[in-house]
């Protein structure tokens, strides 16, 4: 193996490195990158292969960072392999704008491949990055042309280990055999509140062993380079597991509070920097110092990742010429694109087809689509028979072994999981060759809040199938029932949410979700059958919002989603024909849509001039920007047939003309009355 002073000096001036931004930002966690930089050389500069010069090489290893606090320590990494990354974006370590943020960020910053941060996020999104080698592996690879073969590592400390996220995909992870994992856990025994010994007592080991992975422990990660390298190597040639290192480090090693709570979260001291610069041979006058023999030997590393990528390249060239399709399928995925006419397979309905729920018109749309798009990789939370994410003939993505599925197949079995399953899809679309989709009841997406708020900051296209919509599921009742779940990820940037009506704004909603590269997408979908409405196209839906039924001098503006906005034109026949007042119907399937619509469009299916009012079974938070009175449920659902409870909750014909004519006569007497449209300015950024 061989490791010589130059190695110890490349471990040192990595851990100086991270001292010195965080002390010259004021912020920051220098703890985790001084106690795991021995095994962060060894890794970048012994084991992984990959291009500085090209980030995006698809066969490079990867490397996710799940205790996203230690951030320097990759920054630092990255910079001395000669990623674009410069000394000066180190100096720049937690400022405003700077390509090196408080945490990773994959959009932001060459070389990281997944946003972390929330701890047990990333060692998720790695088993993502696992599964999709191993499709990708299966899908590509012929004899003679291993296209994909590397491994993913991960990092990830007590706190990761704590998060029930990652405990989710750590099961998942051992079920699936994914013997291209490999774990390294920073056992330094220090949380935020000190000594892991206040909460966290479990033989981790144990754990990982019983969930099915192969383990090794490597008591010291401080000094010895040789045993962390063979213990890497080990795992390598577990091909049937996913591997867990358990590497004892002393966090903060070097500081005067070395291997205590205090050094996990704040910078160190101006005295303390100095005695470690000292003790690690550096001049206590100088900050952000890399000797140059550093650099070389980084760069070596890097030259040798490039003369790897340049013959997995003429590897490619060679394929490209025996297997033409695969090829250009691969390269085709690669640039995200769709494969060109996949839309014309989406379904189209007119007002004579049968009431149909949309999570069944959603299932048929999967069935129209999945061989036009072979990239998309659907998968549910144990709730196959109720997202009908799964179209006939699907073959799941399982080990061979078992004799159940295969590595290429396309649904995924995520198991009660609903965390890891939104965690996993961001590690699934980071890896650039699947688009994944996932199902869960609408309420359960709530339990996965966390892996879809970093989908939106992350620009990931994953989409979430998400069934049971409303009050309309009935007899589960009030625990199974989301009122908030609608306002809460309509609040999150760049995530669209969409409620479609029908079989047209079902098919619009796949069609803006597939198409749009850059975000994620919740397809919120009805257990009861819905009409087709009169005037819905995929035209019409794709704008986000439209008006179903138009009336001339009309008294009033209907505005709706999902399964109300076809009571909500039975209403509009309801008005006409027991109160004599015309209303116009309007459907806004999708509010982050409509909103990037032209004003005019937007004024002109919510005009000046007439009031209007929301009819939808959620919270009403949200539809003032589009409505001048709101008619919702702001409190929690009742258990019983689901037209049972719409009775009882007045979201009937007869209860919206009950609102209709009360925000008809209030605002009677209002002079030039102005659409909510008509703002200020708009809240969009």
């Amino acid at each position: 193996m061989g490791y010589t002073d130059v190695d110890k000096l490349a471990i040192n001036t990595i851990r100086l490195l991270a001292v010195d931004a965080t002390f010259k930002s004021n912020s920051g966690h220098p703890g985790a990158p001084m106690g795991m930089a021995p095994v962060a050389h060894v890794l970048f500069n012994k084991i992984m292969n990959y291009n500085p010069k090209n980030s995006k090489w698809i066969n490079r290893d990867r490397f996710v960072l799940s205790n996203g606090h230690g951030c320097m320590l990759q920054y630092a990494l990255l910079h001395l392999c000669g990623y674009k990354l410069s000394m000066d974006d180190l100096k720049a370590f937690r400022t405003l704008d700077s390509v090196t943020p408080g945490h990773p960020e994959a959009h932001d910053t060459d070389g990281i491949e997944v946003t972390t941060g929330p701890l047990g996020q990333g060692f998720s999104n790695a088993v993502g990055l696992a599964i999709a080698q191993h499709h990708a592996s299966a899908e590509f690879n012929r004899p003679g042309f291993e296209l994909f073969n590397h491994y993913t590592y991960t990092f990830l400390g007590d706190g990761c280990m704590m998060e029930g996220v990652a405990s989710e995909a750590a099961s998942l992870a051992g079920h699936l055999q994914l013997g291209n994992l490999i774990a390294i856990y920073d056992d330094n025994h220090i949380s935020i509140d000190g000594d892991t010994n206040c909460a966290f007592t479990e033989d981790v080991v144990k754990r990982f062993e019983a969930y099915g992975w192969h383990t090794e422990i490597v008591e010291d990660g401080d000094h010895d380079l040789e045993a962390m390298e063979a213990a890497i190597k080990k795992c390598q040639a577990v091909k049937d597991k996913p591997s867990l290192i358990k590497l004892r480090t002393t966090i903060g090693f070097g500081s005067k509070m070395q291997g205590t709570g205090g050094v996990h979260g704040s910078p160190l001291k101006a005295d303390d920097i100095k005695q470690v610069k000292i003790k690690f041979g550096f001049d206590p006058e100088k900050t952000f110092v890399v000797p140059q023999e550093v650099y070389d030997l980084y760069h070596k590393r890097g030259a040798e990742g490039a003369a790897k990528e340049q013959e997995w390249e003429q590897l490619l060239a060679k394929y490209s010429q025996t297997y033409k399709a695969e090829a250009a399928d691969l390269k085709r995925r690669l640039t995200g694109d769709l494969p060109e006419g996949w839309e014309k397979n989406l379904p189209t309905y007119s007002p004579s087809d049968a009431a149909v729920a949309t999570r069944k018109l959603s299932e048929t749309v999967l069935t129209k689509i999945h061989q036009a798009i072979p990239e998309l990789v659907g998968g549910s939370a144990d709730l196959t028979s109720s997202n009908l994410t799964r179209w006939k003939d699907a073959v799941d993505f399982q080990p061979p072994s078992l004799g159940i599925g295969d590595w290429s197949g396309r649904y995924i079995r995520y198991g009660v999981r609903e965390h890891a399953m939104g965690a996993i899809m961001n590690g699934l679309a980071a890896y650039g060759t699947v688009i994944p989709y996932g199902g869960t009841f609408l309420n359960f997406v709530s339990y996965a809040a966390g892996a879809v708020r970093l989908s939106a900051l992350s620009h990931v296209r994953v989409i979430w199938v998400a069934t049971h919509d409303s009050i309309g599921l009935g007899e589960d009742g009030p625990t199974h029932q989301p009122i908030e779940t609608l306002a809460h990820f309509r609040a999150l940037p760049n995530c669209m949410v969409w409620r479609p009506a029908d079989g047209n704004e079902t098919s619009a909603a796949y069609y803006v979700a597939l198409t749009a590269k850059h975000t994620p997408s919740i397809i919120a979908l009805s257990r009861q059958n819905l009409p087709h409405l009169e005037n819905s196209t995929i035209g019409k839906a794709i704008k986000g919002g439209y008006v179903v039924s138009e009336a001339e001098k009309a008294d009033i503006t209907l505005v709706s989603t999902g399964s109300e906005v076809g009571i909500c034109v039975d209403a509009a026949k309801y008005l006409k024909e027991k109160h004599n007042l015309t209303a116009r119907v309007v459907s806004i399937p999708c509010f982050e849509v409509f909103d990037t619509q032209s004003k005019e469009y937007r004024l002109s299916v919510l005009p000046d001039g007439i009031p209007s009012l929301s009819v939808e079974v959620m919270s009403t938070m949200g539809w003032e920007r589009y409505t001048h009175e709101q008619f919702g449920l702001n409190r929690f659902g009742a258990s019983g047939a689901y037209k049972d409870v719409y009775k009882k909750f007045e979201f009937t014909p007869e209860g919206i003309t009950k609102r209709a004519i009360a925000t008809i006569d209030f605002y009677k007497g209002v002079p030039n009355l102005r659409s909510p449209i008509n703002r200020a300015f708009q809240q969009l950024i």
